[in-house]
């Protein structure tokens, strides 16, 4: 990392760290201090960091994105809320505009009792000992993820006490119109003893627009709590990216994540989760659409720690023009951890000779009772495939299409939300050339 982007992040936090919500509570100044400490020590990551060895973050490092410490300045319309909005099924929406919460742009339905759902600055300035267990005691954090720790401002704070069911899903939409701005974003989601809920994370901005969204969600299920996490990137084309996913599960307790990334010129999500009981069950999905120079990367690491754990996950990419893509999925399965069952897969389809994947699944093993496996392709069109539909008096483009979308829809037809898999059977339709012959196909 350069001298001059340390400074000047250094002299950004000096610069608003007193406007920050929560800046007069001694816990949380103490997070921040601690979290920036740690990005100065460690800089951005290279390539010479195995993490991040086929994903460069150069670019953004040179771009010194400013934090705009109350975003609520900027009151009124949206222009991008008609075309992010889902249908009708979701039952609570929370807007974020430049990562800070519009109440003028949201709709919060109502909640049954033993259910909190606000923004994390009002948590903070209403009640931030609440938070203290969930923003206190952070584990070893990433450079982006400690950038974070300092800087956050705004997010969502969804709070579910023992037995509470959250019937409709939650919206969380965060729309960028600001070029130059950085929005550092913590969403915390606490899932007592029973509790369920569905969560939508999505983020669009204007194309071309250059901006940096980096983001942290926690989540922390306790025992037979079960959550429904989907994360939908739709960022403009000249957006950065940067996420975390991090999970802590109970006892029994049951997660699916599902995560759609299409946008962002560069777009990173680290996804993590550890089991800390015995019978967790994760569900880890993945769709990454992607072409023109877009870079895309999902690391994703599931730590069986407790006996009796289950893990699936799926992932699939399909890549265009000069894209890169990069997954790296990797499944521990620690001493003791008998009875584990974990399954791993990432499959990529190239639809150019110049686009890239490098693919990295693995397993660390150190227990003897287990059932694992894993795997990853990288391949274009199947030909036999393709020679079948077209002797059916199909054309190539639209048998080239039509064989796109199946493999594809492999991951969308795992969401159950109904409006949020039509949205996403809509943008893949639209990726896809001679969408309207599919529609008749």
């Amino acid at each position: 990392m350069n001298i001059d982007a340390r400074s000047h992040y250094l002299t950004d936090f000096a610069r608003v760290v007193d406007l920050l919500p929560g800046a007069g509570v001694p816990w949380l100044a103490r997070v921040r201090k601690s979290a920036l400490d740690q990005f100065a020590q460690r800089g951005f990551p290279t390539r010479k960091d195995e993490d991040w060895k086929y994903t460069s973050v150069a670019a953004l490092e040179k771009m010194n994105f400013r934090v705009e410490p109350d975003g609520r300045a900027h009151t009124g319309a949206n222009p991008l809320m008609d075309r992010f909005a889902l249908a009708s099924d979701i039952g609570h929406v929370l807007v974020f505009h430049n990562g800070r919460f519009a109440p003028w742009l949201s709709a919060i339905g109502k909640l049954p009792d033993g259910a909190r759902l606000v923004s994390l600055a009002d948590a903070l300035e209403a009640a931030p000992e609440a938070l203290e267990p969930y923003l206190a005691s952070e584990e070893p954090q990433s450079a982006f993820g400690a950038l974070n720790g300092a800087f956050m401002a705004d997010g969502a704070y969804l709070h579910l006490k023992r037995g509470t069911v959250l019937e409709a899903p939650v919206h969380l939409l965060f729309l960028s119109t600001e070029p130059g701005f950085a929005n550092h974003v913590r969403n915390v989601i606490v899932a007592e003893e029973g509790a369920q809920a569905t969560v939508i994370e999505h983020y669009a901005g204007i194309d071309g627009a250059t901006y940096f969204n980096n983001v942290v969600t926690r989540i922390f299920a306790a025992g037979n709590a079960a959550i429904e996490h989907h994360k939908l990137q739709q960022e403009g084309s000249g957006a950065f990216h940067v996420a975390g996913i991090h999970a802590v599960q109970q006892r029994d307790s049951r997660l699916e994540s599902h995560s759609i990334s299409f946008g962002a010129a560069l777009a990173r999500n680290d996804i993590t989760t550890a089991f800390d009981g015995n019978g967790c069950e994760v569900t880890l999905n993945g769709l990454y659409l992607v072409g023109g120079t877009q870079h895309v990367d999902h690391h994703t690491r599931i730590d069986h720690r407790q006996p009796n754990g289950t893990s699936r996950e799926h992932y699939r990419g399909v890549l265009e023009g000069q894209s890169h893509a990069v997954f790296n999925g990797k499944v521990i399965v620690q001493p003791g951890a008998q009875k584990t069952n974990a399954y791993q897969a990432n499959h990529n389809l190239l639809l150019s000779r110049d686009a890239e994947v490098d693919t990295k699944p693995e397993l660390e093993i150190y227990a003897d009772d287990v059932k694992c496996n894993h795997g990853a392709t990288v391949g274009q069109l199947d030909e036999a495939q393709l020679f079948y539909l077209r002797s059916r008096g199909i054309d190539e483009a639209v048998a080239r299409s039509l064989l796109v979308h199946a493999f594809a829809h492999d991951v969308i037809e795992r969401i159950r939300v109904a409006s949020l898999r039509t949205r996403l059977e809509q943008i893949l339709l639209a990726r896809l050339p001679q969408e309207e012959r599919i529609g008749e196909l």
